[in-house]
C-alpha cells in the first residue's frame, strides 16, 4: 500500500507541475476532511478547481478519468464544500471540477486533462 500511495503522490506532483505550466496556482495539495480528499486545489484565472488526478498503468480497464464515478463525485464534492466553509479568501470565485488522467506511453507521462470533468447538481 505504501508503495501505492508514493506513486500517486508522484503523479500529483507531476500533475502539479503540468497544471502550473498551464497557467494555474497552486493553493493547497491533499486537503484531507472527514469522507473525502481533494488531490490538488488550484486558482485558474478566477475559478476555483478541485482537481483529481487520476493514474492508470493500463487502459484495459478504461482511462483514470473514467475511474472518477458517481460515488468519487459525491465524495469530491463534498471535499470541495468543506473546503469553501474553512473561511477561504477565495471561497466566492466560480469553482469547477477538473480530473488529470495520466497514463505512460512509451516511458513518458501523458496528460489529459478534462475541465469541468462533472457537475454539482443540488437536490
Amino acid at each position: 500500500m505504501d508503495d501505492r500511495r508514493a506513486v500517486g503522490q508522484r503523479w500529483e506532483r507531476e500533475a502539479e507541475t503540468f497544471l502550473r505550466r498551464k497557467g494555474l496556482r497552486l493553493l493547497e495539495r491533499n486537503f484531507h476532511c472527514r469522507g473525502g480528499e481533494i488531490d490538488l486545489v488550484m486558482l485558474d484565472r478566477d475559478s476555483l478547481v478541485f482537481v483529481e488526478v487520476r493514474y492508470r498503468t493500463k487502459d484495459s480497464h478504461g482511462s483514470g478519468a473514467e475511474s472518477v464515478g458517481l460515488r468519487k463525485q459525491s465524495r469530491l464534492i463534498n471535499a470541495a464544500r468543506y473546503y469553501l466553509m474553512g473561511n477561504r479568501p477565495d471561497a466566492s470565485k466560480p469553482c469547477r471540477f477538473d480530473v488529470i488522467s495520466v497514463s505512460t506511453k512509451q516511458g513518458k507521462p501523458c496528460f489529459e486533462w478534462i475541465r469541468h470533468a462533472f457537475e454539482v447538481t443540488e437536490g
